[in-house]
């Protein structure tokens, strides 16, 4: 017959046990990432997640039973710990060039110190299917980001669909990393001539064969 005590013990356990889950998910999901972030995705093995966290490779697959759950948990740990800007911090400009001045310069300082974890995930995203799933997420935020700089724009027609292809131009991190990095432009130079090339794609004339 069971004692007065023996349910809160039976929860007290539960909660223990579940609170040890998931602290050894966390040390899985870290291991992931840090090696997503050194080696990249293409080169990081349930084997090595394992080592890295300390546990066994039985362990991973219990908590991540396939591929795509681990990198779902990945991506979302890595970005609540280095968020990427969002929309909601300049959609208060009413400028539409100023609101685009203001999201560049935070976004391509974001670009400086992600830039480790994003060109790795970006190099090695076609030998790893298991990783569309958290880029298409990523790619949708930055879908929302277009959105909110094309908003209040006065363009039409073909005009606004040039306006919106150098912003978005201007969005992508490979765009970034081939001005800052490749050409050594700093990061104040890279957001104006972004938005010169915004503001001359409105004004463009094309000439006709």
């Amino acid at each position: 017959m069971p004692t007065e005590t023996s349910s809160p013990r039976r929860t007290y356990r539960k909660r223990r046990r579940a609170e040890q889950e998931a602290r050894t998910r966390l040390r899985i999901t870290e291991a992931a990432v840090k090696l997503h972030g050194t080696i990249g995705p293409a080169m990081t093995t349930i084997s090595g997640i394992a080592t890295e966290a300390g546990v066994q490779r039985a362990t991973v697959y219990r908590h991540f039973p396939d591929l795509e759950s681990l990198f779902m948990s990945c991506s979302a740990h890595w970005a609540s710990l280095n968020p990427p800007p969002s929309p909601e911090a300049w959609s208060q400009i009413v400028d539409p060039d100023e609101r685009l001045r203001r999201a560049l310069s935070e976004l391509y300082e974001w670009y400086v110190w992600a830039e480790p974890m994003l060109t790795n995930v970006a190099r090695d995203a076609p030998r790893v299917p298991a990783s569309a799933r958290a880029s298409e997420n990523f790619a949708r935020h930055f879908e929302a980001l277009h959105e909110s700089l094309m908003r209040g724009r006065r363009t039409s027609g073909r005009a606004r669909a040039r306006v919106g292809a150098a912003i978005a131009h201007a969005l992508a991190f490979a765009t970034w990393q081939s001005l800052a990095r490749e050409q050594g432009l700093a990061n104040d130079e890279t957001v104006e001539l972004m938005l010169a090339l915004a503001a001359a794609s409105a004004r463009l004339r094309v000439r006709r064969a």
